[in-house]
């Protein structure tokens, strides 16, 4: 279980993963050796998962972000699992989500443009057994992109 302190540094982390022990430590009037073993617990916990950064997908060459429905023809388990195996293979798929509702799954795709897009539905996405329809978004323009914890609940 967590308590006060360890949500501020997770609030901390979550905001600069670069953030070092010692400015944490800084930030919220304690030593260094405290922090480090709080952060070293929550690491061991789960509740730091990875330290990553964000990259600004379109200097990368990747212009285009689409959302992409899949249903599945047959949902039985070894279907299921399959198939996502299958798509954990998928360089262009970001994020895979089992979903309820009228589609199976939601895919969050990263292409340079709409040939590649074309090129991972016809040959990449088409070629993986048990997929019966799809149908794809794309995105205009980015509103609101985080993958951070809102603080209220940390």
């Amino acid at each position: 279980m967590v308590d006060k302190i360890d949500k501020q540094i997770l609030r901390l982390l979550q905001l600069d993963a670069k953030k070092t022990t010692k400015e944490i430590a800084a930030d919220l009037g304690l030593t260094t050796t405290p922090v480090h073993e709080r952060i070293k617990k929550l690491e061991r916990e789960g509740y730091i998962q990875q330290y990553s950064i964000r990259i600004d997908r379109k200097k990368v060459g990747l212009m285009m972000m689409a959302f992409c429905s899949v249903s599945l023809k047959n949902h039985e388990r070894a279907f299921i699992e399959k198939f996502e195996q299958d798509i954990q293979l998928l360089d262009e798929v970001i994020d895979c989500y089992h979903i309820g509702g009228m589609f199976d799954y939601l895919l969050k795709v990263l292409v340079p443009d709409m040939d590649a897009y074309q090129h991972f539905i016809s040959k990449k996405l088409a070629d993986l057994d048990n997929i019966g329809n799809v149908q794809s978004s794309f995105v205009m323009s980015e509103i609101k992109h985080s993958a951070q914890i809102p603080n209220q609940f940390l």
